[in-house]
């Protein structure tokens, strides 16, 4: 009776399609088999094979790289160079720390919002106003001054360490401390102190009589002291 299937191959006919283990495969599987085997030493892997009239020297060989130590950093030398610049600027454009001093939060005769304070510059008249906010932020520390010219409110902001600022004076300070950091709404006409030119002028005048009598009073006693040698 025929076979209406295919015919059926012989196993030994698969034989090459199944994928054989190699050398290595085989010896690791054995060496894990064999470790879980009490009082089983592991046998060292076979030496190296030499073909004969090579020397062992020819086949090995080691390259050495010469190698340098590393360059100096300059984050070791200088940790926080942003703040070694900002020191090395504020000595230059405020040898005396006047400056920084009144503006400093932890000096109390600072000055603070709200108080009235006059800018002279190299060219140009000086510039008074009120003080609405004080930026700090190191070298770039400036302050918002709001002052009336043919009654329109001006505001300039003013450099503090900027090289055109001969000097900053404080001329009144405010009777109270401001409970805000910026008194923006000094803006508006209900807050507005209104035109300060009086008060600057009566500033000048009198920072002028005490000058003007220091000066008288010197005079006297030089005068005093010449006419005591003369007798």
């Amino acid at each position: 009776m025929a076979c209406s299937g295919r015919a059926m191959r012989p196993l030994n006919l698969c034989r090459p399609l199944i994928p054989k283990k190699s050398q290595n495969e085989a010896r690791m599987q054995w060496l894990s088999t064999a470790a879980a085997a009490p009082g089983f030493t592991p046998s060292p892997p076979p030496p190296r094979r030499v073909p004969p009239g090579v020397h062992q020297s020819n086949i090995i060989t080691v390259n050495r790289i010469k190698t340098y130590p590393p360059p100096p950093s300059a984050r070791a030398r200088c940790p926080n160079a942003i703040a070694a610049l900002t020191a090395s600027q504020l000595t230059t454009l405020d040898p005396t720390s006047s400056r920084t001093r009144l503006f400093s939060r932890k000096n109390p005769d600072a000055a603070k919002v709200g108080d009235i304070l006059l800018v002279r510059f190299k060219s140009g008249d000086p510039y008074s106003g009120v003080c609405l906010n004080i930026r700090r932020q190191g070298i770039d520390t400036a302050i918002l001054l709001r002052a009336q010219m043919t009654r329109v409110g001006v505001e300039l902001w003013v450099k503090v360490y900027s090289p055109n600022v001969v000097g900053i004076e404080v001329v009144q300070r405010v009777v109270k401390r401001a409970r805000r950091a910026r008194l923006y709404y000094m803006r508006k006409p209900k807050h507005d102190r209104g035109n300060i030119g009086n008060i600057v002028d009566q500033y000048l005048r009198t920072r002028s009589l005490l000058r003007s009598g220091d000066a008288k009073g010197r005079g006297a006693n030089a005068g005093k002291k010449k006419s005591k040698s003369g007798r």
